[in-house]
């Protein structure tokens, strides 16, 4: 008989894989941890203040967290996050400099 994964051996799988990815590249794993925290929070500050986000302010630290995950992703050789990222980023940037002319 085969056992199952149970979710206690996901969860420790999950753990131990995140400690493997601090351990072999410790700057790029907080690197990753700041774009993501720029990503929730730029989030949080836009689901807080819609109808009218300060976009002046968010746009900017947005494209950084973009462009952070764009570096994350071309250090992983990972190409379809790098293309995504690197998208929003041009995106993005194209949208501020709209805004802002």
């Amino acid at each position: 008989m085969i056992e199952m994964p149970t979710m206690k051996d996901h969860v420790y799988g999950i753990i131990d894989w995140i400690k493997d990815d601090y351990h072999s590249h410790p700057y790029r794993f907080i690197i990753e941890l700041l774009a993501w925290a720029i990503s929730i929070g730029c989030s949080i500050t836009m689901a807080l203040t819609v109808p009218n986000p300060p976009l002046l302010v968010l746009y900017p630290i947005w494209i950084l967290g973009c462009s952070l995950y764009a570096w994350a992703a071309h250090t992983r050789k990972s190409f379809g996050m790098l293309a995504n990222y690197l998208l929003l980023t041009t995106i993005d940037t194209i949208g501020l400099i709209r805004m802002v002319v």
